[in-house]
Protein backbone atom coordinates (compact mmCIF):
# COMPACT_ATOMS: atom_id res chain seq x y z
CA UNK A 1 0.00 0.00 0.00
CA UNK A 2 1.33 3.41 -0.97
CA UNK A 3 1.27 5.78 2.00
CA UNK A 4 1.78 8.81 -0.27
CA UNK A 5 -1.94 9.27 -0.85
CA UNK A 6 -2.24 13.05 -0.60
CA UNK A 7 -2.47 13.83 -4.29
CA UNK A 8 -2.86 17.31 -5.71
CA UNK A 9 -6.65 16.77 -5.79
CA UNK A 10 -6.84 15.42 -2.22
CA UNK A 11 -4.72 18.36 -1.05
CA UNK A 12 -7.05 20.78 -2.85
CA UNK A 13 -10.12 19.38 -1.07
CA UNK A 14 -8.38 19.56 2.33
CA UNK A 15 -7.27 23.17 1.97
CA UNK A 16 -10.50 25.09 2.61
CA UNK A 17 -11.55 23.09 5.70
CA UNK A 18 -8.04 23.41 7.15
CA UNK A 19 -8.04 27.18 6.53
CA UNK A 20 -11.43 27.52 8.27
CA UNK A 21 -10.18 25.37 11.14
CA UNK A 22 -7.16 27.64 11.60
CA UNK A 23 -9.55 30.59 11.87
CA UNK A 24 -12.18 29.03 14.17
CA UNK A 25 -10.35 26.52 16.40
CA UNK A 26 -8.23 29.05 18.35
CA UNK A 27 -11.43 30.71 19.59
CA UNK A 28 -13.00 27.36 20.52
CA UNK A 29 -9.87 26.33 22.44
CA UNK A 30 -9.39 29.72 24.08
CA UNK A 31 -5.87 30.17 22.74
CA UNK A 32 -3.90 33.26 23.63
CA UNK A 33 -3.63 32.84 27.38
CA UNK A 34 0.19 32.85 27.34
CA UNK A 35 0.45 35.38 24.52
CA UNK A 36 -2.32 36.99 22.41
CA UNK A 37 -0.29 36.11 19.31
CA UNK A 38 -1.15 32.46 19.95
CA UNK A 39 -4.72 33.31 18.95
CA UNK A 40 -4.05 35.73 16.12
CA UNK A 41 -1.17 33.87 14.41
CA UNK A 42 -3.50 31.00 13.64
CA UNK A 43 -6.33 33.27 12.50
CA UNK A 44 -4.03 35.23 10.19
CA UNK A 45 -2.55 32.01 8.84
CA UNK A 46 -6.05 30.65 8.18
CA UNK A 47 -7.01 33.77 6.22
CA UNK A 48 -3.76 33.56 4.24
CA UNK A 49 -4.29 29.83 3.63
CA UNK A 50 -7.78 30.53 2.31
CA UNK A 51 -6.37 33.14 -0.10
CA UNK A 52 -3.52 30.81 -1.13
CA UNK A 53 -5.97 28.02 -1.94
CA UNK A 54 -8.26 30.40 -3.82
CA UNK A 55 -5.30 31.42 -6.02
CA UNK A 56 -3.65 28.01 -6.52
CA UNK A 57 -3.71 26.13 -9.80
CA UNK A 58 -5.48 23.01 -8.56
CA UNK A 59 -8.98 21.53 -8.49
CA UNK A 60 -10.52 23.95 -5.95
CA UNK A 61 -8.57 27.04 -6.99
CA UNK A 62 -10.82 29.83 -8.26
CA UNK A 63 -8.26 32.19 -9.78
CA UNK A 64 -5.51 29.74 -10.70
CA UNK A 65 -2.43 31.93 -10.87
CA UNK A 66 -0.08 30.27 -8.36
CA UNK A 67 1.60 26.97 -9.22
CA UNK A 68 0.88 24.02 -6.96
CA UNK A 69 4.57 23.56 -6.12
CA UNK A 70 4.63 27.09 -4.67
CA UNK A 71 1.51 26.32 -2.61
CA UNK A 72 3.20 23.23 -1.14
CA UNK A 73 6.37 25.23 -0.42
CA UNK A 74 4.32 27.84 1.48
CA UNK A 75 2.56 25.05 3.41
CA UNK A 76 5.95 23.65 4.42
CA UNK A 77 7.12 27.09 5.54
CA UNK A 78 3.97 27.45 7.65
CA UNK A 79 4.58 24.00 9.19
CA UNK A 80 8.12 24.94 10.15
CA UNK A 81 6.96 28.32 11.48
CA UNK A 82 4.33 26.64 13.64
CA UNK A 83 6.97 24.33 15.14
CA UNK A 84 9.29 27.24 15.99
CA UNK A 85 6.66 29.82 17.04
CA UNK A 86 6.11 28.54 20.61
CA UNK A 87 9.83 28.82 21.35
CA UNK A 88 10.27 32.25 19.77
CA UNK A 89 7.02 33.78 21.02
CA UNK A 90 6.93 32.13 24.45
CA UNK A 91 3.76 30.08 23.98
CA UNK A 92 3.17 27.57 26.77
CA UNK A 93 0.65 24.86 27.57
CA UNK A 94 -2.22 24.48 25.12
CA UNK A 95 -0.99 27.43 23.06
CA UNK A 96 2.31 25.63 22.37
CA UNK A 97 0.76 22.20 21.89
CA UNK A 98 -1.69 23.59 19.31
CA UNK A 99 1.14 24.98 17.18
CA UNK A 100 3.37 21.94 17.54
CA UNK A 101 0.53 19.59 16.59
CA UNK A 102 -0.52 21.68 13.60
CA UNK A 103 3.07 22.18 12.47
CA UNK A 104 3.78 18.45 12.70
CA UNK A 105 0.58 17.64 10.78
CA UNK A 106 1.44 20.07 7.96
CA UNK A 107 4.99 18.76 7.68
CA UNK A 108 3.78 15.15 7.74
CA UNK A 109 1.26 15.79 4.97
CA UNK A 110 3.58 17.85 2.76
CA UNK A 111 6.78 15.84 3.16
CA UNK A 112 5.74 12.25 3.93
CA UNK A 113 2.19 11.73 2.66
CA UNK A 114 2.37 14.06 -0.35
CA UNK A 115 2.18 12.16 -3.63
CA UNK A 116 4.54 13.42 -6.32
CA UNK A 117 2.84 15.31 -9.13
CA UNK A 118 2.40 13.35 -12.33
CA UNK A 119 3.17 14.81 -15.68
CA UNK A 120 0.20 15.10 -18.02
CA UNK A 121 2.14 14.36 -21.16
CA UNK A 122 1.06 12.38 -24.17
CA UNK A 123 2.79 9.00 -24.39
CA UNK A 124 5.82 8.91 -26.66
CA UNK A 125 5.60 6.20 -29.31
CA UNK A 126 8.73 4.21 -29.98
CA UNK A 127 10.14 4.35 -33.50
CA UNK A 128 9.19 1.32 -35.54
Amino acid sequence: MNFRFVTKTVHAYLDYPVALSLIITPFLLGLGKTNPLALWLSVATGVAAFALTFLTDHKTGVIRVLPYWLHVAVDRLVGATFIVAPFVLGFEGLDAIYYWANGAAVLLVTFVLNAPETEDRAPVLADA
